[in-house]
Order: structure tokens, then sequence, then C-alpha cells
């Protein structure tokens, strides 16, 4: 007998027109799609006069027209469930906090929304949202979308050039933005030099820029002639003249945001998000996976606005089914310290919290006897939440397991941490493990089986989530038995909550997801493999693959085999030149025993590590990978493992500086940093550490020379 999740998957592959077209019922359409999928067949023709390509494509719901804001807000109301609370906003820098109920952000998204389109905006324009973590920016993408219009959330923060590429991308005719935004514990930081320089840096220059004034930091004397607005005045005159816009549906197939993600040229890819696909997948899917139902369930993701994670899950999926949804302006530690976590879920009985492993680490690291946790939990504060969920990079077992057994003891009964794995451009998790598959049934399944879900297993990031067909292939794109590592790719078409295309390039879409295998591979440009239960390991990025005398080898895998040293608290792994087997594995790694070290003040931690530790590390990877993957060498230390504002570690920069320093011993190199890195002085660390070691090790050899004579 199939368990339900398994049953449910192979409903989805099978047969996705009666799937998808049951789990479509539980949307307000305001024309219905006649059928839930079609087949298309796509011709691109190539920049440079290189011809044409033509590759298969699909489209969700296609002719039904959908209001995503009235499926948010409006029908709720309608309902009768005005009065539930939607959104509780609670920051840890500035001390406020505050609740909105559905009958009120009905108000507010009404009244903004007439104020934009007085201002300009209509049906198809693109507004880009550069904002802190405050209710404005959730309601101001609501009233974006109201119109019909779409927006472009930018992480609020990042450095002009960056704001300047996707203004020029986008070609927005409004930016939405605030005065200020408060980074932990640095204090405000004015977003006025940020904005006003990416639109002096950028060839296109919007109409106009409507500022949310922050009392902790103001923008003084706005540019009216420029274009510019003070977001609460102009709103006030909504009020006093009752300017209200109605919600303006639209195709499924046309845009609902786009939603900017690294690309490998420099250039920021514009993943487009479609309406009717996204409204169905994510009202299932917080469902089916997050067991976030309705009315009374509280959802509470970690992120960021500015990340697909908190458009789908701080924004749009805790409204589409009447939730409510915790809007957090902090960080996990040091806003004020790391339990702010379990406090907050406390207050506000949270049942699902949505985090990135990078957020547990860095809360282990400054608690790490878990006081904080065990604190809340004794009272019996966490007695709501039923699921802790990680996702933006790989969850080693050790912390899996750490919190799992935290959860036992103090969470509700069965809570469980659950890893899963998704992207900017699925737009919901591909692979998981669904805490309610018996919500996925449709009628084609018959009876319900009321079966728990399925089984854990560190280190895996689950089972495949409906429609996503999840394959492992070798280069050439044919599959591998299972067990065996290879590209992970997925079967077209993708779920619904998944992109079609690029922001106006269908060429880079085909050129960065398809050309590779021919069109017949969605390319995730992860790398992993399908165990024999059929649980998805991603082992790392198909880049992080670590070739080794023609061995491959996955950095996560020996991240993990390294973590699983008692003295170990954090690792990183990259490939570091070497002239016989191509490269060796080369592993950054912090002790557990500096995990109390304040900053990056790594005070007297050499760089090289002792020798007893290094073999010890180098047995536990020889024992668990094998004897050819043994490290070319371990840099000890504290704050140098450089990380993305989503949590992602970025190996490429630590890669740069060993490959700089092996080959050209030169550590002074500039390097090619993203501007979504959390913080940038991590570099100048890491930097420290990489010379540190290289110029012992050249001293060490020297002397072995000089004895040698």
């Amino acid at each position: 007998m199939k368990h339900p999740q398994d049953a449910v998957q192979e409903q989805s592959l099978q047969d996705p027109e009666s799937f998808w077209s049951h789990h479509a019922q539980s949307i307000h359409w305001h024309k219905r799609p006649s059928s839930a999928l079609g087949h298309t067949t796509k011709q691109i023709t190539l920049r440079g006069g290189k011809g044409t390509a033509i590759h298969d494509h699909w489209s969700w719901f296609p002719d039904g027209m959908i209001s995503t804001t009235y499926n948010c807000v409006d029908r709720h109301v309608e309902n009768g469930n005005g009065d539930n609370v939607a959104i509780v906003w609670e920051s840890a820098v500035t001390g406020e906090s505050a609740k909105y109920t559905y009958r009120q952000l009905q108000d507010e998204v009404e009244v903004l929304a007439g104020v934009l389109r007085e201002e300009g905006v209509r049906k198809g324009d693109v507004v880009i949202i550069y904002m802190p973590m405050i209710p404005a920016a959730l309601i101001a993408a609501l009233a974006i979308v109201r119109l019909g219009a779409i927006h472009a959330a930018v992480f609020g923060g990042f450095a002009s050039a960056s704001l300047a590429q996707r203004i020029e991308a986008a070609k927005p005719r409004v930016i939405m933005t605030a005065s200020c935004g408060i980074e932990g514990s640095k204090g405000p930081i004015p977003y006025r030099p940020l904005v006003e320089g990416a639109i002096e840096q950028s060839k296109f220059k919007p109409e106009k820029v409507i500022i949310w004034q922050r009392d902790q930091l103001r923008w003084n004397h706005p540019d009216k002639v420029g274009g510019q607005r003070n977001w609460q005045r102009i709103v006030r005159s909504g009020q006093l003249r009752n300017i209200r816009a109605a919600p303006v549906p639209i195709r499924s197939d046309e845009a609902l945001y786009i939603i900017y993600t690294s690309g490998t040229t420099g250039l920021p890819k514009g993943v487009v998000r479609e309406a009717g696909g996204h409204a169905v997948g994510l009202s299932l899917s917080i469902k089916y996976l997050f067991d976030i139902k309705g009315p009374g369930d509280v959802m509470f993701c970690a992120s960021d606005i500015g990340w697909v994670v908190g458009h789908s899950y701080i924004l749009y999926a805790p409204l589409l089914v009447g939730a409510t949804t915790v809007l957090f302006e902090g960080k996990p530690v040091g806003t004020p310290d790391a339990g702010t976590f379990w406090r907050l879920i406390e207050r506000n009985k949270v049942n699902a919290l949505f985090t990135a492993p990078t957020a547990l680490r860095a809360i282990r690291k400054d608690d790490p006897d878990n006081k904080y946790f065990k604190g809340v939990g004794d009272r019996g504060g966490l007695k709501t939440l039923r699921a802790l969920f990680l996702a933006g990079e790989r969850s080693e077992p050790s912390i899996v397991q750490n919190f799992q057994d935290l959860l036992t003891k103090h969470a509700a009964p069965g809570a469980v941490v659950i890893d899963n794995w998704w992207s900017s451009e699925s737009g919901s998790p591909i692979t998981g493990l669904a805490l309610r598959s018996d919500l996925g049934y449709t009628l084609a399944l018959g009876k319900v089986e009321d079966k728990p879900h399925l089984s854990i297993k560190p280190g895996s990031a689950g089972k495949p989530m409906p429609g996503f067909d999840v394959r492992i292939v070798d280069d050439n794109g044919q599959e591998v038995k299972r067990g065996t590592m290879g590209n992970i790719v997925l079967a077209i078409p993708l779920a619904p909550t998944a992109f079609r295309t690029l922001f106006n390039d269908d060429e880079r879409f085909y050129k960065s997801y398809l050309l590779r295998f021919n069109g017949r591979w969605i390319d995730t440009g992860d790398a992993g493999m399908i165990d024999q239960d059929g649980y998805v390991h991603v082992m790392s990025r198909s880049d992080d693959i670590i070739n080794v005398a023609a061995h491959r080898f996955s950095t996560g895998a020996i991240e993990q085999a390294i973590l699983s040293h008692p003295l170990i608290g954090e690792a990183s792994v990259v490939g570091i030149p070497d002239p016989i087997k191509g490269h060796l594995p080369f592993a950054f790694v912090q002790p557990r025993q500096a995990s109390n070290a304040k900053g990056n003040d790594n005070g007297n931690i050499p760089a090289t590590a002792p020798r007893e530790l290094f073999n010890e590390v180098n047995t536990l990877v020889r024992d668990q990978i094998g004897a050819i993957a043994s490290l070319g060498g371990m840099i000890q230390g504290v704050g140098m493992i450089p990380k993305t504002r989503s949590g992602k570690t970025l190996r490429r920069v630590l890669r740069e500086l060993v490959e700089n320093a092996v080959i050209n011993n030169d550590f002074e190199k500039r390097l090619h940093v993203p501007p979504t890195i959390e913080d940038p002085d991590v570099i100048e660390v890491a930097r420290g550490r990489v010379r540190e070691y290289f110029e012992e090790r050249s001293r060490v050899k020297s002397l072995e020379g000089k004895a040698k004579l």
C-alpha cells in the first residue's frame, strides 16, 4: 500500500489535468479556466542571427481570470472572517508591533491601490518594492497586484549598483521604498542615497518614488518636482477623498511578480511568477506540506520579502488560505539575543516556523546549551509549534537532530524538523515531507488514507512535491541508477507555482535552463541523488562538485563528514588546485569551542588546525566518503565563512581566495563578491586566515627543505 504522499505525487504526474482542476476549486476565479494544463511548442529567435530554438512549453489554467489580491483579502472579509488577524508585525530592532485584521488590511490595500492609480500605475506596469520588513511592504505588494500591475521586490539595503541593474531590467513606473531600514543592532540605514544613487546610475528613470517615512530616520524634503512622494501623506489624502480601487482580474498566465535571482553573467535573471498557477499551487502547498489550513493557524516565516521564501510564505500563501502570518523585523541573534524566535512563537501561538539552517547555527553558536529554547519550552510556550521547516541551503544531520530532540521534548506532540528544497524558479518547495498528505487527495484517489507523515531522513530534503517530477541524470542527460550522484533536473511541465520564462528574455530562459540537456530537462543547477526509498538528497550546486583524480565529490557530503566531529561547529569545503589529482577538498572550519567568541574575533586561534584535529577530521572523511576524498588542508577560525542574506554559503568566494593563494601566492586580489552577501567584513577575516595559513605552510616547507640539506 502506497503512502498517501506517494499516491498524491503519482496522481499529480500521471493525471495533472484532474489533479490540478480539483485543487483549483479552492481559489476564486473571476473566470473559471476550461482546463488546467495546456501543452504547446515555443520557438525562440536567437540573438546575433544564430537561428531559432524550439522547445516544449506549457501553461496552467490558460484561459482563467483571477485576482490574487481578491483571493488573499476580499474573499475572507466577504466570507465573514474580516475580524480574523491577517498580519502580526513584530520589530525586534525598534520595539514596535502591530496587528492587522483582514478587514483592516482590505481598507489599507483598497486606498493604497487607488492612490497608486492616481500616481499613474496601470495594469501591466512594473513597480519596484525596495522596503524593510514592515507592514507597508506587504500592503504595497497587495495594492500593486490589485491594479493588475506587477511587483518586483528588491532586498532593502541592496547597493545602488545592484538596484540600478534591476531598475534597468524591470523598467518600473514607480519605486516604493522607505526612509530607512534597520539592520540588526547596526541602527538605521538611510535608503535615500541608495535609491537616488541607483536612479542616477540607471539609464531608465522611474516616474515616481513613494517613500514610507519611518520615525527612526526620515527622508527629509522629498523632491516633489522630481516625482518623490510622501507615502503616508498621499494615503491620508486618498482616505479623506475615499479614493479606492476594486480588484482588476488578469489572465492566469499573466505576470503577478518578478523576482530577480543571481545570474552567472553577473546580470540578474528576472523570474516571472504567473497568477493562476501561483495561487492554486501555493494554496495547496501551505496546507499539504506546512499544515497551515486557514483561520486560526499561524505561520512564522523568518525570511525577507526580498527573497522568494518571503513572497510565498510571509505574504501570499498564508493570506490565500485565510491564516495569520507573522512579519518579523530583526535577526535570529543579537536582537536582542538568541531567544528572539522562541519568545515570538510563544506570544503569537505559532504553528509552523520556516527558517534557514544558518539561522539555527547562529542560534546554537550564541546559545550552545539551548537555554533560551528550554526556558520558553519549560513553561509550555512552544506547545503550539507543530513543525520547524528548513530551506535555503543543505541542513546537516547534526543540526536537524539537535532541534528534533528539542521539539520532541518541548513542542506540540509529534512536532518535527522538516528539510525542504526549492528555488526562486520553483516558487514553492520541490521536495519535502507533507504534514497533511491527506489534503492532497482528489476524488480519483478514493478514500483518504489516515497515515502519519513519511519518516524523516536527516540529510535528505524529503520526497518530491505535487507536480515536480525530479530526476537525476549524468552530464549527457541520461538517468542514473538510484543512489548515484548526478545532476538534479526536472521534467516538463513544472508544477503550477514554478516559472515558465524570464522577464522579457525567452532566449536566456532557454540557454540557462534547457539548452544544457537539449530541451529534455529543466536544469536546476544542483547536484545530488535519489536514494532507494525515493528520498532526494541535494548535496551541492553543480559547480560545487569537486573532481579529485576523475572522481566527483559533493562539497555537502564532505562537510557532513567533517561536522560529525564533536569539536567542529561549522564547515565549508571548496576545491584546491593540485598538480597530481587536479583538485583536493579543502576545508574551512569553525571549532565548536570557539563558538562563544565575540563577532569575528579569532583571538589566539591559529589558522592552521592542530595536527591531531586535522588527522581526526580526515579519518572521518576517509571513512565516510573514501580515501580518495582526503582533505588537502584545513583552515580554522571564527566568522570567516561568508553567507548570503538568505543563508547560502558563498563557497565560490572561499574558492577564489585559496586559488589565488595556491596559484599566484596573491592574498590581496579583488574578489567577485555578490551584493547578496550578509556581512562583507567576513571576506577580510577569511582573507586574513588564508594568508596566515599559507604563509605558515610555506614557512614549514622551507624549514623542512633546509633540514633535508
